[in-house]
C-alpha cells in the first residue's frame, strides 16, 4: 500500500511539473534566429517551431535583395521602367511598406536599395570602399522614394527607374509578427522570437515575463535588461551589424535617403513596441529614429514611440521616460 501510494505521488508530481522549454536556432535573413516555447509538449513545440522557420525560409527567399527571389525579379522590371506581375502577398506588404514609409516622412525609405547596393551591402561580405561623391549626388538627385510605386492587387509599377526594393528594415519585422499568429494557430500561449535581436514575446516564461536584453554597439554584453510582455516586441537599428570602415572611419548600411550617405549621428537605437503588428513597427519605426538622432526625442514622440534607448556616436547613452521605468 505504502509503494502504491510513493509511485501515485511520482505521478501526480510528474503530472504537475511542466513541460522544459523548447529552444530552436537557425540562421535566416542573414543572422542567427531562435525560437523559445514554454509549457508545451515538446512534440508540439517542435512542430510549431518548424512552421515558424519554414516561414521564415519562405520570406528570405521572397524578399531577398541580391539574390534570385520575387523582389528582385521586380526591381529588375522597375529599372526597365515596366510593369511587373508581383503576388497580392508581396503587393500587401509594399503598400504596408509605403505607409510606414510616409509616416516617417521617408527616412524609412525601402525605395534606396541601389544606394545601399552602391556602398556594397548587397553582398554577403561589406565591401570596403567609399562611393565617389558624384555618382551619390546623383541617386539623391533622383530621389527613389516608396511614394514613386505604383502597387495593384497583382502588379507594380513605378515612374522613377531609380527605385530598387530593399525591405531588410521591413523583413525581420513582419517575421516576427508572422511568427506569432503561426505560434497561436499551433496551440502555443508563450513564447518569445528572436531574430537577431529583433525580439517579440508571446505570453509569459511560466510565473514571470520574458526577460530580454539590449545589446551594447561597442561592448560584449548587454547595455540593459527588460521584461518583455505579451505583445510587446523591440527593434533595434546599430551601426555595428553590418558595415565596413575606411580611413578610420564606420560607414553602416543604415543609408540617410536625403544625403545618400550611412547615417552617423548614432551608434544603435532600441525602440518597444506593442500592439498590433508590432514586430513590423519596431523594425521599421528603429530606422528614423537611427538616421536622424540629432532629433531623437521630436522623432519618436510624433511617430507614438513612448519607449527607445539609444547611444549616440559619443557613446552617450538616451532611454524614453517611460522606457527607463522598466529598465534593469
Amino acid at each position: 500500500m505504502r509503494h502504491s501510494l510513493w509511485l501515485l505521488l511520482l505521478w501526480a508530481l510528474a503530472a504537475c511539473t511542466p513541460p522544459p522549454l523548447h529552444q530552436q536556432q537557425a540562421y535566416v535573413f542573414g543572422t542567427l534566429v531562435e525560437i523559445s516555447i514554454y509549457g508545451a509538449p515538446d512534440a508540439q513545440a517542435r512542430q510549431a517551431s518548424a512552421a515558424v522557420l519554414a516561414r521564415f525560409d519562405v520570406l528570405h527567399r521572397t524578399l531577398h535583395a541580391w539574390q534570385p527571389s520575387e523582389l528582385s525579379r521586380l526591381n529588375a522590371a522597375l529599372a526597365r521602367g515596366e510593369r511587373a506581375t508581383v503576388t497580392p502577398e508581396l503587393a500587401a506588404m509594399l503598400r504596408d511598406a509605403q505607409v510606414l514609409s510616409n509616416r516617417t516622412n521617408e527616412l524609412f525609405n525601402p525605395a534606396i536599395g541601389g544606394l545601399i547596393a552602391l556602398w556594397g551591402f548587397h553582398s554577403d561580405a561589406p565591401q570596403s570602399h567609399v562611393p565617389d561623391a558624384a555618382t551619390l549626388a546623383d541617386w539623391v538627385r533622383r530621389q527613389p522614394r516608396m511614394a514613386d510605386l505604383s502597387i495593384g492587387n497583382d502588379a507594380v509599377s513605378s515612374t522613377n527607374r531609380a527605385v530598387q526594393l530593399d525591405l531588410g528594415g521591413y523583413a525581420k519585422g513582419r517575421a516576427l509578427d508572422d511568427a506569432v499568429t503561426i505560434l497561436k494557430a499551433h496551440g502555443i500561449d508563450n513564447a518569445l522570437v528572436n531574430i537577431g535581436g529583433n525580439v517579440i514575446a508571446l505570453g509569459t516564461h511560466g510565473d514571470r515575463p520574458w526577460r530580454v536584453g539590449i545589446q551594447h554597439p561597442r561592448k560584449p554584453g548587454t547595455l540593459a535588461t527588460l521584461d518583455l510582455h505579451d505583445g510587446e516586441a523591440i527593434g533595434t537599428s546599430g551601426d555595428y551589424q553590418r558595415y565596413f570602415e575606411a580611413d578610420g572611419n564606420r560607414y553602416s548600411h543604415l543609408i540617410d535617403p536625403r544625403t545618400g550617405k550611412p547615417a552617423t549621428g548614432m551608434q544603435s537605437v532600441s525602440v518597444l513596441v506593442r500592439g498590433q503588428h508590432a514586430g513590423t513597427r519596431s523594425d521599421a519605426l528603429s530606422k528614423p529614429l537611427f538616421i536622424d538622432g540629432a532629433r531623437l526625442a521630436e522623432h519618436a514622440a510624433r511617430l507614438g514611440v513612448a519607449d527607445y534607448l539609444a547611444v549616440d556616436a559619443a557613446g552617450e547613452i538616451h532611454i524614453s521616460p517611460a522606457l527607463a521605468a522598466r529598465l534593469r
